[in-house]
């Protein structure tokens, strides 16, 4: 019999594509998520806003690396396979306790401690799981030693913060994010990490963001209601709808099968840092915003029901929810263009920036027009990015027509 010590990781190939393994493990993924909707439309203000944001950038800066991981070995396959299910089991545990985040008791293990605990043990498989693979592999093991030490850090304040709540528990949480981005920066820097399958990694990150889509869709309109909605509710509830769909049409039609191809044609040695620049930066902003939609529509549907003691006006906190995050949508689309194809017109960057002068007029409208405008703002802009689409084929027959 083998020993333990001579079973090594199975290596993905250059065609290597996402596994259903991978898709069961991103939904439970963006099931967390969506639990921030929840976290921050149970008191929506302007800390509840700020503390969401934070969940979600320690969310997605802690799933980016099982992309860089299923690129590397087949995550679905012998004792890979256990200790992602080890990870899958944490970030269940962290989505259930992400409503409480911020919320003390008695108890030993709190939401916060508990919290903190399943992302530590969510990150440490990655680091077994990776330094594992890299025992055939100096290059891997030389940036894995630059990428641990700022990993590592980050639980000291992220524990640190949950067993002392409050504004410590915010700060000291936003250190660890931060030790745990700006770390991984410097060591990409001088240590890139190495991209196997092109096709692999850019199809996971538009699954996920397909999925926060759907999902989030569906948790703004059930939300916490008991009953479904009608009449003006239900109304809010098709306009968000028609939102999503033009949120997916400026992604999915074109420019994602295009960003695909550009990072193809990169060469090998810069691969890698540009997809990482592209995809772990950029497009973890554009699920941000999905989120962030999906709480406006949300809190657009509450204050058209029974929900809502003051239905007369939107309100700063829901609108900023909504036009800020299809404004942060918009603008994390253009810089994730400019990053792969390397195009991005004024007219685009007018368009992106457009939601956030509409804010203060969304804040004073009822909700169910500041929705309406919101949405007719959204089908413009894909009129227009269809217009220069179709413009763009004329003036260059030879373009590839991707879909």
């Amino acid at each position: 019999m083998r020993r333990i010590s001579d079973i090594r990781p199975v290596a993905t190939a250059v065609t290597h594509r996402t596994t259903m393994f991978e898709i069961f493990f991103d939904l439970v993924f963006v099931f967390a998520l969506t639990r921030v909707i929840t976290f921050m439309a149970r008191s929506p203000g302007a800390l509840s806003l700020a503390q969401g944001l934070l969940l979600l950038l320690l969310l997605l800066y802690s799933w980016s690396p099982y992309i860089w991981v299923g690129n590397l070995v087949r995550p679905d396959v012998g004792p890979v396979r256990a200790a992602t299910l080890v990870a899958m089991a944490a970030i269940f545990v962290a989505a259930l306790v992400l409503p409480d985040a911020w919320q003390q008791s008695p108890e030993l293990f709190d939401a916060p401690l508990t919290l903190a605990l399943a992302y530590v043990v969510g990150r440490a498989v990655q680091l077994v799981i990776l330094f594992w693979a890299s025992a055939t592999n100096p290059a891997l093991r030389s940036t894995l030693r630059f990428f641990t030490v700022p990993v590592v850090l980050g639980w000291v304040p992220l524990i640190l913060g949950a067993l002392l709540g409050g504004a410590a528990q915010t700060a000291l949480w936003t250190v660890a994010f931060l030790l745990n981005i700006g770390g991984a920066r410097i060591a990409s820097a001088f240590r890139p990490w190495q991209l196997r399958s092109v096709d692999h990694f850019t199809e996971r990150y538009g699954l996920v963001l397909i999925i926060a889509l759907g999902e989030s869709l569906i948790s703004a309109g059930a939300g916490p209601r008991e009953m479904a909605p009608v009449g003006p509710a239900l109304l809010a509830a098709l306009l968000g709808l028609t939102s999503t769909v033009c949120l997916w049409w400026l992604y999915f039609d074109r420019l994602a099968p295009t960003a695909r191809e550009a990072v193809s044609n990169v060469p090998g040695e810069r691969r890698a840092s540009v997809a990482g620049d592209a995809y772990g930066l950029a497009h973890s902003t554009l699920i941000i915003g999905a989120i962030y939609v999906a709480l406006g529509i949300e809190e657009v549907i509450a204050h058209l029901s029974e929900e809502s003691a003051h239905p007369g006006r939107l309100g700063w906190e829901a609108a900023t929810a909504l036009y800020g995050g299809t404004a942060l949508y918009l603008f994390s689309r253009l810089v994730f263009r400019r990053l792969t194809v390397g195009t991005v017109v004024p007219t685009q960057v007018v368009a992106a920036l457009l939601p956030l002068p509409l804010l203060p007029i969304g804040r004073s409208l009822p909700p169910l027009a500041a929705l309406t405008v919101l949405t007719a703002f959204l089908i413009g802009v894909t009129w227009f990015e269809r217009r220069m689409d179709r413009r763009d084929e004329r003036a260059d027959p030879a373009r590839p027509r991707l879909r």
